[in-house]
């Protein structure tokens, strides 16, 4: 048997014969957040609540910066290489300015995903 819990910032794993006692209390504590596994079985991330609620709140602007950040560039190359200013990158990540057809495109191509993420 495999319990996990997935409430950021939480997460960590128990494994093995877990007594019940123990299951009743994680989930009293951590309700919706823990998932219990029987024999290797597993269920996709995409699946899981905290995801669906997160991916509910999340913005175009939180995926720009997500993807800059994970390609270790700042504001300053990202703003360079698509042809904008840093102050525009701030305020499409700030969700201050909306990103345009032409500018999640030009994303896209930087990053190597499909511009539908940016809108």
């Amino acid at each position: 048997m495999l319990a996990v819990v997935k409430k950021p910032p939480i997460e960590f794993t128990v494994q093995g014969d877990i007594p019940d006692k123990y299951l009743k209390l994680l989930e009293k504590d951590f309700g919706p957040a823990l998932y219990v596994f029987e024999d290797g079985e597993t269920i996709p991330v995409t699946e899981m609540d905290w995801y669906k609620e997160m991916k509910e709140k999340e913005t175009p602007g939180d995926t720009l910066r997500f993807y800059r950040t994970l390609h270790k560039m700042t504001q300053d190359v990202l703003a360079a290489r698509i042809g904008v200013t840093r102050q525009k990158i701030s305020n499409m990540e700030h969700n201050a300015k909306p990103i345009s057809r032409k500018t999640a495109y030009q994303l896209s191509e930087v990053f190597g995903i499909n511009p539908g993420r940016f809108v």
